[in-house]
């Protein structure tokens, strides 16, 4: 009995040791198979999240990319259209401003303009300006003209003995005789000239000028001083070099812009 009760324990033993034998490797597989498992599936899962992050990484790059190309193009036209918005709004204000400025302007007009019509009204057209009349001359001593004028032929001159030409006209008078003005003017100048002897020169009105040579004297007039037509100027005399050895006499010219005139054209007795 006893060896058989040993025996049993024994097989009973065998069979516990078996088991746990069994039960070990069981576990040690499952271990193992879980590891590898677990191995397996975190290479896996290593793979795919790293898939992930670069698949992540070049769709953020890309979406960046497409998302700053198309912020940059729909950012400008925006910005544009932001810029030609306040451009508009500010042009739309100007013209507005300038609208409401034209619209007082005309309005302030429209109420100064019928003042401005009255005052037009009662005002008097302006008269056309008329232009400056040519002087008249006159005979600036009584006598007979002895000597005419000769710019294109000649005359003969007693004192010089010679033919020459004549740039005025001899009026005969006797010595002392006044010598007047022809025509208003100015006295430009009073000289005493080697060839025409004492001499004053008289300017008028659009470029005329008158001269007086061959006096005595210049007592009545100064230069500068405004004269009238028939104001003394001097006195007949004979100091003329060139026309000395001629009777007594006033040697006249006229100019018009210095240019040498006939005298007797222009003269009114």
């Amino acid at each position: 009995m006893r060896r058989e009760n040993r025996r049993r324990q024994m097989e009973d033993g065998l069979d516990g040791k078996k088991m746990l034998y069994i039960t070990g490797s069981v576990l040690a597989l499952a271990v193992i198979v879980f590891v590898i498992t677990f191995l397996i599936y975190g290479n896996k899962l290593n793979h795919n999240t790293k898939l992930a992050k670069t698949d992540r990484n070049n769709n953020t790059i890309g979406n960046l990319v497409a998302s700053e190309e198309t912020s940059s193009s729909m950012g400008k036209t925006v910005n544009e259209m932001q810029e030609g918005s306040k451009t508009n709004n500010q042009n739309t204000e100007k013209i507005a401003v300038n609208t409401s400025q034209e619209t007082e302007n005309t309005t302030t007009t429209t109420k100064t303009n019928p003042k401005t019509n009255q005052e037009n009204a009662t005002t008097k057209p302006n008269k056309t300006v008329e232009p400056v009349k040519d002087p008249e001359f006159k005979m600036p001593v009584t006598g007979e003209v002895v000597k005419e004028f000769a710019d294109n032929k000649l005359v003969y001159s007693s004192t010089l003995d010679v033919w020459a030409t004549h740039n005025g006209v001899d009026i005969k008078a006797d010595k002392t005789t006044v010598v007047k003005a022809s025509a208003d003017g100015k006295v430009a100048s009073i000289k005493n000239d080697p060839r025409y002897g004492l001499t004053v020169i008289i300017e008028h009105v659009n470029g005329y000028k008158t001269v007086y040579a061959n006096l005595l004297s210049t007592e009545f007039v100064v230069e500068g001083e405004t004269v009238k037509q028939g104001q003394s100027l001097g006195t007949v005399g004979n100091t003329a070099a060139f026309e000395v050895s001629d009777e007594p006499h006033l040697h006249f010219e006229l100019l018009k812009n210095n240019e040498q005139q006939d005298p007797e054209l222009y003269l009114k007795k």
